[in-house]
């Protein structure tokens, strides 16, 4: 992904999934209920069919590329992040629904960038749209 308006981007060398992982643990309890806003306009609401063939889309993207380990490993660091003994203290402070809906946010991204190219553009939108509302580099900076 490219430096958006601000100059902001990633590192040289540095992956999608690396960036959301490492935004995420500086993200301030604004930006995880913004995340959470994101979740429940995106994929709570009326937009769960949509969300869960998403994830689905991507999963099955995992399976048939032999990548399933890297998804179960990955989902474990991000909720060893966000929700076991030692998590991110804004996830921290952000508990109960709130916490929860960012948690889905965060997972939804980091299953689209996982799976990449080999996931169609529409479902990766899906996945990226509720971390989008507190990542706008996800969705290049465009908010649906």
């Amino acid at each position: 992904m490219a430096l958006d308006r601000e100059g902001y981007g990633p590192r040289p060398g540095q992956g999608d999934v690396d960036r959301l992982l490492e935004d995420a643990r500086t993200l301030s309890p604004l930006g995880v209920e913004r995340a959470a806003q994101g979740w429940a306009h995106h994929a709570g609401a009326g937009g769960h069919a949509s969300w869960h063939e998403a994830e689905r889309a991507a999963l099955h993207v995992l399976e048939t590329t032999q990548r399933v380990g890297e998804w179960d490993e990955l989902r474990g660091r991000i909720l060893g992040a966000t929700e076991r003994q030692g998590a991110m203290i804004a996830w921290r402070l952000e508990h109960g629904e709130v916490g929860h809906h960012a948690e889905g946010a965060l997972l939804g991204a980091a299953l689209a960038l996982l799976a990449g190219d080999d996931l169609d553009r529409s479902h990766h939108r899906v996945l990226v749209a509720p971390m989008g509302d507190a990542l706008p580099w996800l969705t290049g900076g465009v908010h649906e």
